[in-house]
């Protein structure tokens, strides 16, 4: 990773230092910018490093904040997001700014953002993508909401971003961010599915006994079919066994049931996303070659947990992001 810094002295409060927290946390103070965390219990341990400084209560990171303050928002959509932006409502000050940066419906970032508007405080939705890599790869981000609350917080996008220049756009007004990113996963559950049913095929024929990891490395290479999500499978299918490890059960975080909806309320055909989404739904007490390599790839980019023996209790809170 270049050692990029941007020579603005930044100090801002992360709250959820979990998978993605944490390396964003780390990324951001390896350009120079200070960050004071904050995590509920267990607090996850990171890496030494001296910008880093992680706190045991909200009121604690807000205390350490220099005004006008700037938090960023790092935790599971729903419930923990909503909790977080009414506890920051109530503490904050006219003139801050709060990012969420999870996978919110951006209906629900528009609420927040008036909410929040009503005391002052202003509000951007980020769309950050590139999982469990963006540390040194850096991540993509599609951010909503105020021109200007956005370039009062470029210098940390482009730290998070794999270059200064690249992997980022603003979006729009408020929601933008999340509604870009909304659509981006569910371009990837058709992109996942395709590859998953591509080499359940080629599985499938076993008088072929057709090499799948090395075909799958071949595809990297010229073709028309290669990405990183490719690169993943491509990972993946070099330890075969690991197939034989894991349930048959595709998670679904939510992302592409919005875009399914959103589809149907505008009248938009998406019937790759769509059927990707019944795929998952579909693949629950099911055991077949795709649905377990559709695990193992989300496991690769993102670190989702592999499907259990069991079906997880479904009201179970996940942890910070």
């Amino acid at each position: 990773m270049a050692n990029v810094r941007y020579h603005l002295p930044m100090h801002i409060g992360m709250i959820g230092l979990g998978r993605m927290g944490g390396n964003m946390a780390q990324r951001l103070a390896r350009h120079g910018i200070d960050v004071t965390g904050y995590s509920r219990p267990p607090i996850p341990v990171l890496p030494d490093e001296p910008r880093i400084r992680i706190v045991a209560t909200l009121d604690e990171l807000i205390r350490a904040l220099p005004a006008p303050r700037i938090v960023w928002l790092m935790v599971p959509a729903g419930e923990a997001t909503e909790e977080n932006v009414e506890a920051l409502a109530t503490r904050l000050a006219s003139g801050d700014l709060v990012i969420d940066g999870g996978n919110a419906f951006y209906r629900d970032s528009q609420r927040r953002a008036q909410q929040l508007a009503a005391r002052g405080i202003g509000f951007l939705d980020a769309g950050v993508s590139g999982g469990v890599w963006g540390l040194t790869e850096g991540y993509g981000m599609m951010v909503g909401g105020e021109r200007a609350h956005f370039e009062r917080i470029l210098p940390l996008v482009r730290a998070l971003a794999p270059a200064p220049d690249r992997g980022w756009v603003y979006c729009g007004p408020v929601g933008a961010g999340h509604y870009t990113k909304m659509v981006h996963n569910g371009i990837e559950y058709g992109l996942m599915q395709a590859y998953a049913e591509g080499f359940a095929l080629l599985a499938a024929r076993k008088d072929l006994a057709l090499p799948l990891g090395e075909i799958a490395e071949a595809w990297r290479h010229g073709t028309v079919i290669r990405s990183w999500l490719l690169d993943l499978t491509a990972g993946v299918l070099r330890e075969p066994a690991a197939l034989a490890r894991v349930g048959a059960r595709i998670a679904d975080s939510g992302e592409g049931r919005w875009t399914a909806r959103e589809a149907i309320d505008l009248g938009v055909p998406a019937p790759v996303i769509s059927a990707a989404l019944m795929t998952r739904f579909a693949s629950q007490g099911a055991d077949d070659f795709g649905a377990r390599l559709l695990a193992l790839v989300r496991n690769a980019f993102g670190g989702h947990p592999l499907p259990p023996a069991t079906a997880p209790d479904p009201k179970a809170r996940p942890p910070d992001r």
